[in-house]
């Protein structure tokens, strides 16, 4: 969508697509956005809207410390590998 995204296994787990307003964005789970939102509130907030609920979540990246930044990540990246090794639900016919 013309930002850079970072992807695992052809699906994505952060962004930069909000980089001009000083954001990166993580593809959490609710409940990891809230560990981290607890953890940072100043460093880490939820996207706007229906995405911010979902899990979708900003990371301010002047804020951020080098630790703070590489946790997201983490977090992010293992979700996404989890959810990519899940085998897929079949649609009954």
């Amino acid at each position: 969508m013309g930002s850079p995204d970072f992807r695992v296994g052809g699906r994505i787990f952060a962004t930069l697509a909000m980089q001009d307003r000083g954001f990166g964005n993580l593809m959490l789970s609710s409940e990891l956005q809230e560990m981290l939102i607890a953890e940072a509130p100043d460093v880490f907030l939820p996207v706007a809207g229906g995405w911010g609920r979902m899990g979708a979540t900003h990371i301010r990246l002047a804020e951020a410390s080098p630790q703070q930044l590489l946790k997201g990540l983490q977090l992010a990246w293992n979700l996404r590998l989890e959810k990519n090794i899940k085998p897929k639900r079949r649609k009954k016919s």
